[in-house]
């Protein structure tokens, strides 16, 4: 969206504060653990109305919490499955299958973020929000 400015030119810059913020937010999840939903609801909270370039990183975001919400719940899972089953040594590759997919998932999460960051302070949108990967 653009707005008409006074004197009668348009406006075409976007503002990149809120997807800023709730790009730090979703790193400083690493820390904190909860500030990913502040973020997440700042990402739905302002899709709507923003313009295609910042509309472009809120759904890059959403994408990504419910993306690692997924693959966080597969890897927990396997851990949970291949903890008591380890005892009997069936459940070690199920264990250690987990364990890979959760620090990959960190890697991976950390990644899309600094990313879109980077995409974002070239005012920039990102160029494939859809992507399963980065």
């Amino acid at each position: 969206m653009s707005e008409r400015l006074d004197t009668g030119t348009v406006n075409l810059t976007e503002d990149k504060t809120l997807p800023m913020v709730a790009y730090v937010l979703y790193l400083l999840t690493f820390a904190s653990g909860f500030t990913v939903f502040v973020g997440l609801i700042i990402a739905y909270a302002n899709r709507a109305t923003a313009g295609p370039k910042m509309e472009s990183h809120y759904t890059f975001m959403i994408r990504t919490f419910w993306l690692s919400i997924a693959w966080a719940v597969i890897g927990g899972m396997l851990c949970l499955l291949g903890a008591p089953l380890s005892l009997v040594l069936v459940g070690i590759p199920f264990f250690l299958l987990g364990l890979f997919i959760l620090g990959a998932l960190g890697i991976w999460f950390a990644a899309r973020c600094i990313i879109g960051l980077l995409h974002l302070s070239r005012g920039e949108a990102y160029p494939r929000p859809m992507n399963w990967l980065i």
